[in-house]
């Protein structure tokens, strides 16, 4: 009868391992929340998604409030910017390069600046009051503004 017991307490022990290691693999792949921020003394405090299009895409270069706006793209974190443009407008990152290459030599619109690291986008955030770019709810610091969070 022990040995019995001796193998039950041993499979529930591993069923038990195996399903805290599913849980903490989850956990470690579920993608933080993207928030668009600005300076935190920047006047704005909220964007709708509209509004965020327009700027994002080239149409405006100004905030509602008639100030100069910065979107800033991050170049290397190509995971992150892939998710909000999809959350933005619904295209994949290969449509929204092929998007801004026709407009880039058309000369008519100004793409967004760009930044190649996150930490670039946290210091231009810092350095920069017109400056507005999308980062991980995580990577939020006090001196950013969220003006805006996809649902």
């Amino acid at each position: 009868m022990n040995l019995y017991r001796l193998r039950f307490i041993v499979i529930a022990t591993i069923l038990a391992l195996e399903s805290v290691n599913c849980f903490a693999y989850v956990a470690e792949n579920v993608p933080s929340k993207i928030v668009v921020v600005t300076n935190h003394n920047n006047d704005v405090q909220v964007l709708d998604k509209k509004g965020l299009i327009n700027l994002f895409m080239g149409k405006y270069s100004a905030f509602p409030n008639g100030k100069q706006a910065t979107p800033i793209d991050v170049e290397l974190d190509e995971k992150l910017k892939a998710q909000f443009y999809q959350a933005l407008v619904g295209l994949p990152l290969a449509r929204i390069n092929a998007y801004w290459s026709r407009l880039r030599f058309s000369g008519r619109v100004k793409p967004p600046v760009i930044e190649q690291t996150v930490d670039d986008v946290k210091q231009r955030l810092e350095d920069d009051e017109s400056a507005l770019a999308y980062i991980y709810e995580s990577n939020v610091t006090d001196n950013m503004k969220v003006v805006y969070r996809f649902d």
